[in-house]
């Protein structure tokens, strides 16, 4: 988590600044993404909420997407976390969200990634997405990796 609040920090000034707003949908970071925004203080000032969707129900019931809305889009791509992120904006109402959906390890996941992948979006007032393949099995690492790869993608929106 320390390696992760000195960027947070500085998206946290920016927001703060901007008088701007976000939310966040993670899957296999697991919570790391909000946690590090929302151990700011102030967080209350831009941070409107978060989701661990990890399954189709929670994607279904925090983001309202539907098996429908899935149609010809597979989890863990660059489409997927672009449509989780413009999802929770529309849902929470923000300027900004991030997104992320992926294969923490120590194997791959079931759509054939191996471990270490993710894909990450941030939608909002400027959309971007990457990959991220961190050819590590390690759980644990690559959680911390993807939260740190999702908030170093919203800075760079931020600061254009």
């Amino acid at each position: 988590m320390q390696t992760l609040l000195p960027v947070a920090h500085r998206i946290a000034e920016l927001l703060k600044a901007r008088k701007q707003t976000l939310c966040v949908a993670e899957g296999s970071a697991g919570g790391l993404v909000s946690a590090a925004m929302l151990a700011v203080p102030g967080a209350s000032a831009y941070f409107l909420g978060g989701a661990v969707v990890y399954t189709r129900v929670a994607r279904r019931v925090l983001l309202g997407l539907s098996d429908e809305d899935m149609a010809g889009i597979r989890a863990s791509t660059e489409a997927y976390s672009m449509m989780m992120a413009r999802a929770a904006c529309a849902r929470f109402g923000t300027d900004w969200a991030i997104a992320e959906s992926g294969a923490t390890g120590p194997t791959g996941n079931r759509y054939g990634d191996a471990a270490g992948h993710a894909a990450i979006a941030v939608a909002g007032l400027a959309e971007a997405g990457l990959t991220l393949e961190t050819a590590s099995g390690d759980r644990e690492g690559n959680m911390r990796a993807f939260a740190a790869a999702a908030l170093g993608l919203l800075e760079r929106c931020l600061v254009g």
